[in-house]
């Protein structure tokens, strides 16, 4: 087999996010899985806010939401009876700078098929059935930061061979494991995976089927008793289906047994006033304990891990799919730059320096989300709320510490607007020459950096990035008018703040008017990379140049500006 780009182990949302990310930029991808059908497995509910956003980025927000539904009240009983009912959603709201304010509830596997529908759009499609046994790096195999290993091609040393179960073999400038908790790739790197498993915390799960209107399928059900508890939530898309989630049967020593279709009946019958036989159908059956663990680095020479395969955490919250998406998303544009031959191989090493202490965070916040979340279930009343907290919407996480979020100066203490490395507000405006709406993560959609100029004085560096990176260089600029400000001449792409909400989203409405303006590199991940005033331009062209290399000459083609889609 001829070499491919990036090799993808693991089609589930991590490696079908990356796998689209990647296919959109032109990258030759494979993705292969060792399941010999798309698994149909019962564990994440869905997206959350953040990911969400990355999914309306890839352009299948839109399908998502109309496969799912929004996330259901949660009515908790205690011995059969209803006790509380809880909204965790009821007083939140879509705001100008975050347009999903809750996450979705939708089936896994039905995300991974609009991804994989997606992925097809792009000619990629999973190879099922292929189980990686065998990697062989070559040479550098140690050398973590590859600087200047010709990763455009060039080279044709630089490589990783693989080896499947079948005795096959392929080639690839990259890998990367997303294959889960259990992940062979980070196995065969020798990557320690260091943590804990409760043995004693166990869940049973399942997706299973009820008569026909016994529970309203308008509310996420949680029965909590002393002896054990059982939590039916409906399925998005089906009449009869719901998730099934309860504390195990444990036999005679107190070990908890394997699940089973009758073993749900009788703890739907113990603690519900549902009678076992109303449980028609079982399937998807799995046992859950809490794991907490992480592997130790996310980078061996020319193999990453992304996902599951890299961190492990407490179901509370719901954070193991999302943390695996955003993975995703931060390593994508990465390596598509350093394929692209713009950036060196060096940029990869940002993707173990940002995600590993995100992944760390979020190993402490779920231990402890399902610590309160324990604590509140021992009252009448308490249920899955505990487990929701701003933090668990993913639109908190940033990047401050990272060598990425150097450029530029930063606000001062107590002055509005993100910081170098926080995620880029979004904030609806209207597109300048045709006065249609938009807003800027419409803006920043696709896979290019962002170069956005408040204020008069940020045209120059506008006009010197546009003439450096217009075109197919993947550096978009976009001219944010004031609703006061002249537009006449505007130039394609930019666009009105006529609401005023980008100015106060990003802290410019103070130096707007009259200063020099601001200059904001988003990344294409949707984090800031440089904030600085607008004649700074030298923070914006080291930051550009440090992704996006020098760039072509301005003589070659004076003027161009990078239309925005």
């Amino acid at each position: 087999m001829g070499m491919t780009d990036v090799l993808i182990v693991g089609a589930g949302p991590t490696g079908l996010v990356l796998a689209c990310d990647l296919a959109r930029r032109g990258a030759a991808v494979r993705i292969v899985d060792r399941s010999p059908a798309p698994p149909r497995t019962s564990r994440a509910k869905g997206p959350n806010p953040r990911s969400l956003e990355i999914l309306d980025d890839l352009g299948v927000a839109e399908e998502v939401l109309a496969a799912g539904s929004a996330p259901l009240p949660m009515l908790k009983y205690r011995d059969r009876r209803p006790v509380a009912e809880a909204d965790p959603w009821a007083d939140s709201a879509p705001s100008p700078d975050a347009r999903y304010d809750r996450g979705w509830l939708i089936a896994q596997w039905r995300l991974e098929g609009i991804l994989r529908d997606r992925l097809a759009g792009y000619g990629v499609r999973v190879e099922p059935g292929r189980e990686v046994v065998g990697l062989a790096q070559g040479r550098n195999e140690d050398d973590r930061s590859d600087a200047g290993d010709g990763c455009d091609g060039g080279d044709g040393e630089q490589h990783v061979d693989v080896t499947y179960a079948d005795g096959q073999t392929g080639r690839a400038r990259y890998v990367v494991g997303c294959d889960g908790a259990h992940s062979s790739v980070r196995k065969l790197l020798g990557i320690t995976f260091e943590g804990t498993t409760a043995e004693d915390q166990v869940m049973v799960c399942g997706d299973v089927d009820l008569a026909e209107g016994v529970l309203d399928r308008s509310r996420w059900h949680q029965w909590f008793d002393e002896d054990g508890a059982v939590m039916l939530c409906p399925i998005p898309g089906t009449r009869t289906g719901w998730w099934f989630q309860a504390g195990p049967e444990r036999d005679g020593r107190g070990r908890p047994l394997a699940p089973t279709a009758d073993g749900f009946r009788r703890l739907l019958a113990h603690h519900t006033a549902l009678p076992g036989q109303d449980l028609t159908r079982a399937e998807l059956l799995s046992t859950y304990r809490v794991n907490v663990r992480m592997a130790d680095r996310f980078r061996a020479g020319r193999v990453l891990l992304a996902g599951d395969a890299a961190h492990v955490h407490a179901i509370a919250g719901g954070l193991g799919m999302n943390t695996g998406i955003q993975d995703a998303f931060n390593l994508g544009w990465k390596l598509g730059l350093v394929l692209a031959g713009h950036a060196d191989a060096e940029l990869l090493d940002t993707y173990e320096e940002e995600r590993l202490p995100v992944a760390a965070r979020t190993l402490d916040l779920t231990s402890e989300r399902l610590r309160a979340t324990l604590e509140a279930i021992r009252r009448p009343g308490g249920g899955l709320d505990a487990a929701i907290t701003p933090d668990t919407t993913g639109l908190g996480v940033g990047y401050r510490w990272s060598s990425l979020a150097a450029g530029g100066r930063a606000p001062g203490a107590g002055q509005p607007g993100p910081r170098a490395g926080d995620r880029a507000p979004d904030a609806p405006c209207a597109d300048a020459a045709t006065g249609e709406r938009t807003r800027l993560h419409r803006v920043f959609a696709g896979p290019r950096t962002t170069v956005l100029g408040f204020g008069p004085g940020s045209a120059a560096v506008l006009r010197e990035t546009a003439d450096a990176y217009g075109g197919d260089a993947g550096v978009r600029v976009c001219r944010v008018y004031a609703a006061h400000e002249d537009r006449a001449g505007a130039e394609p792409g930019a666009v009105v703040d006529d609401e005023g909400h980008a100015a106060a989203a990003y802290g410019t409405g103070a130096s707007g008017v009259t200063g020099a303006g601001t200059v904001v590199v988003v990344r294409p991940d949707h984090h800031v990379g440089v904030l600085a005033p607008a004649d700074d331009a030298r923070s914006v062209r080291e930051y550009l140049r440090r992704l996006h290399g020098t760039g072509r000459s301005a003589e070659r083609s004076p003027g161009m500006v990078d239309a925005v889609r």
